[in-house]
């Protein structure tokens, strides 16, 4: 980790700068997949698959016979913790349903709005190093609660041609009959303008490397919509005299492990705590199986002393991380100042790999610094809202005079009229 001691606020900005990816250079790459999937359709989704996965496949979509046999692969005790997740994440976005009363604005004018659900949605599901099947819950859960009518998702197949076992369950769980085996920026292609096998979607949501990153960017100025921009996984944490360093290297590590473009924060206003994380990690960081991909994501991971804890707080939110973790005793305190975070984690038990799994809360969260613009996936972003206004003769008669001044004042008299004519 790079060392910085009391950065001022001239040279915070450079500090916090993430590792750069320059997705425009992609663009010739990703406009040539979008093109071709349009033309040629499923046979180019079979050879992008052959030609990036190494894979040859008779069939993109998973059968009702794999869909079967993946479910007897799946051990008892992971069929066990994942139903624990799954009535976790359940309970967090099942409350976020909401209900607006009737508002009288004016006496006859009632004004309302109503949830309606996003008709077709498409789940990228990255299946790359390792199978994320959790994010199959984090996005299943909230599409089926929110009434979404078509929900599909989209996987790179294993090398022997079959979408892994705990991927297809977790979908069979969240009641998801469409699974498409295909995965990167070709998968993004299909679901913004369909093939033999895909169908169009309305909304993409999922994370992914830098290529299914611009192809959903892609897909935006095709008319699609997408959760958010994405990013790499990134994960902040504050420290001072309270933590525990072997604590705050776990989590620094479990991030870190993602990916070797990942990228973690070390904040602290204790100098000899930072330098205990530190040591904590060195040790930590041997025992790992992905040892080499925490390294990498490490080179580009900072280790930052500030002052004070107002320092601290101006630095969390200018950085916007992704997952922030408060690893200090009182953190009651800081939540009023924190601006910008996609997920906030609290105290010393806590750990970001919680809401990664289990919490209850969602881990698609917004990277590289849109957790300033952006909320994480909620329930709300499978809906859109509907506003309703129904208004009495007696209550348009009331508001008559204010509409047709305003209608007159902006020059648009059929405006004007059509409230003057139900006035007669």
């Amino acid at each position: 980790m790079q060392n910085v001691n009391y950065p001022t606020s001239e040279t915070l900005k450079t500090v916090l700068k993430r590792p750069f990816i320059n997705l425009s250079a992609l663009s010739t790459i990703i406009d040539d997949i979008f093109q071709t999937v349009r033309l040629e359709k499923d046979q180019a989704l079979i050879n992008y698959t052959e030609q990036f996965d190494k894979v040859n496949l008779d069939n993109l979509m998973v059968s009702e016979e794999e869909y079967k046999y993946a479910f007897n692969q799946v051990e008892a005790v992971d069929k066990e913790c994942i139903q624990v997740a799954y009535d976790n994440i359940f309970k967090f976005h099942i409350a976020q349903k909401r209900q607006m009363d009737k508002v009288e604005t004016s006496p006859g004018v009632e004004c309302w709005s109503e949830s309606r659900a996003i008709g077709s949605v498409g789940l990228y599901i990255p299946g790359g190093s390792a199978p994320l099947f959790s994010t199959v819950l984090m996005l299943g859960i909230p599409a089926t609660i929110a009434g979404c009518e078509q929900i599909s998702i989209a996987t790179p197949p294993q090398a022997d041609g079959t979408v892994h076992p705990l991927i297809v369950y977790c979908a069979k769980l969240c009641g998801i009959e469409t699974i498409y085996k295909v995965g990167g920026a070709q998968a993004i292609a299909a679901l913004t303008f369909g093939t033999e096998s895909v169908k169009v979607v309305d909304k993409i949501f999922g994370p992914g490397n830098q290529y299914v990153t611009a192809a959903k960017m892609k897909a935006t100025q095709l008319g699609l919509a997408i959760d958010f921009p994405a990013g790499p996984s990134e994960l902040l944490v504050y420290t001072n005299a309270t933590s525990n360093p072997a604590f705050v290297a776990s989590d620094l590590l479990s991030q870190a492990e993602h990916g070797p473009d990942s990228q973690v924060i070390l904040l602290g206003t204790d100098e000899a705590t930072l330098k205990q994380v530190q040591d904590e990690i060195d040790i930590q960081l041997l025992a790992l199986p992905r040892i080499d991909i925490a390294k990498k994501a490490l080179s580009n991971s900072k280790c930052i002393l500030v002052k004070d804890e107002n320092e601290a707080l101006n630095c969390i939110n200018q950085y916007g991380p992704e997952h922030l973790i408060l690893a200090v005793n009182d953190t009651q305190s800081l939540l009023p100042s924190i601006k910008n975070a996609g997920s906030v984690f609290l105290g010393h038990f806590t750990p970001e790999s919680a809401g990664d799994y289990a919490s209850g809360t969602n881990h698609t969260l917004p990277t590289n610094g849109f957790a300033k613009v952006y909320s994480g996936v909620n329930l709300d972003a499978f809906t859109k809202r509907i506003t309703f206004q129904e208004i009495t003769q007696t209550g348009l008669k009331s508001l008559s005079k204010v509409i047709m001044r305003m209608a007159q004042q902006e020059q648009l008299e059929a405006h004007k009229n059509a409230v003057k004519i139900r006035m007669i």
